[in-house]
């Protein structure tokens, strides 16, 4: 997998089958297809040491939904992207207490941005539990990055978790895709936390359960694809790749991430929230 740089789990996926031999069965992880509010899901199961080796992933659930008939602008588009991410997202997290969640990425750098962004679209609740006691309690931060706060995210992300001590994490990155046609277009929710900067190379300390302490699931969306990777795609894996530490992202990118961060932001307040519709959201937010 080293020439293939992805986070999605069905790009891993799809890429084991590509390369194996046709009579090799791949044990240890289960995939399959549905649809939920017209848009496709994929749902990838790691199930074993042997499912983790073949896709380079944790063992976990990782569901990837394709919102790329959202960019047509049909009538309900967005309601129905925020409503399908709750409804992926909820199921995953535990049905009482305060919820974290926690925005990864570099606000200054677009691609990378969608984390510090969503969280402008949360209801944050936990200070609230006086005033508003029917709502679940929710607190989000954004940290920053290692080049300009000299931290690390599992550092402030363990410091956070540990004082406030949440019955689950949520991260939400940007994430790095194989394919350009995912770019933009796919939300992947997985019970397996992530690690931070491993899709561009910078592998960070794991933000996951045996590390927090607690339920950590992730929720992001591919922004960037490494340039290594278009090129061994195109001319073969076995070529030598001089052009490292470039990227590429959509000339769009500026307004897909605004729009992206309200979708996982709502998608996220839906899920914490269920009796709220995205009208109270809006009302609420405004």
């Amino acid at each position: 997998m080293s020439a293939i740089r992805t986070d999605l789990a069905l790009e891993a996926h799809a890429y084991w089958k590509e390369t194996a031999e046709e009579t090799t069965e791949l044990k240890g992880v289960t995939a399959s297809e549905e649809r939920i509010n017209g848009y496709p899901l994929t749902r990838v199961e790691i199930l074993d040491s042997n499912g983790e080796k073949a896709l380079g992933k944790p063992k976990g659930t990782y569901l990837t939904l394709d919102i790329t008939d959202y960019w047509k602008r049909k009538e309900n588009a967005f309601n129905k992207a925020a409503d399908a991410a709750a409804q992926l997202l909820e199921p995953m997290l535990p049905k009482k207490g305060t919820v974290f969640i926690a925005g990864l990425g570099n606000q200054a750098m677009t691609p990378d941005a969608l984390g510090p962004d969503c969280l402008s679209h949360l209801l944050i609740t936990r200070h609230l539990k006086n005033v508003i006691p029917n709502f679940r309690e929710t607190a989000a931060l954004s940290g920053g990055v290692l080049g300009t706060t000299g931290l690390e995210a599992a550092e402030w992300i363990k410091g956070v978790t540990e004082h406030v001590k949440p019955a689950a994490v949520i991260l939400v990155d940007a994430l790095a895709a194989r394919n350009l046609d995912r770019l933009c277009n796919s939300i992947q929710i997985a019970d397996t936390g992530l690690i931070p900067g491993s899709g561009v190379g910078n592998h960070r300390m794991a933000l996951n359960q045996k590390n927090l302490g607690v339920p950590v699931l992730s929720i992001g969306i591919p922004t960037i694809v490494d340039i290594q990777t278009i090129i061994h795609d195109i001319a073969g894996k076995n070529i030598t790749v001089p052009q490292k530490g470039f990227y590429v992202t959509p000339d769009s990118i500026d307004m897909k991430i605004q729009e992206l961060a309200k979708i996982l932001g709502f998608g996220i307040n839906l899920a914490l929230q269920p009796g709220l519709l995205i009208e109270d959201l809006n009302a609420l937010l405004s």
